[in-house]
């Protein structure tokens, strides 16, 4: 029961954004969340806070570099890892190029 009371307090049919509602709306979206507009019975497009996009988008691009992580992990060989004393040689980078490297931050 509670699922449909929830499904109907959070549609809106098309027509009340042609009747000037949509201010209203978006303050609804504001405080209350999302709200899935309906045209012709059927859902058309879902209403969310810029806020609330920016979650949904963090939280997919987490869980992709969760799942290349856990890929990274399976696909791990000891036996082909490089020490940092092979990875300097290589790009011939000295502990004084590294001690001389500015401060980077990450976020």
């Amino acid at each position: 029961m509670v699922n449909i009371i929830s499904a109907i307090k959070n549609t809106i049919p098309i027509s009340q954004f042609n009747k000037g509602f949509a201010g209203k709306i978006f303050n609804e979206v504001k405080k209350t969340g999302a709200k899935v507009v309906i045209k012709n019975n059927t859902p058309e497009c879902v209403l969310i806070s810029p806020e609330e996009y920016i979650e949904l988008i963090e939280e997919v691009n987490d869980a992709r570099l969760l799942t290349v992580a856990n890929e990274r992990i399976e696909k791990y060989e000891p036996q082909n890892a490089l020490s940092n004393e092979m990875l300097l040689e290589h790009f011939s980078i000295s502990e004084e190029d590294i001690d001389n490297a500015p401060e980077v931050e990450f976020e």
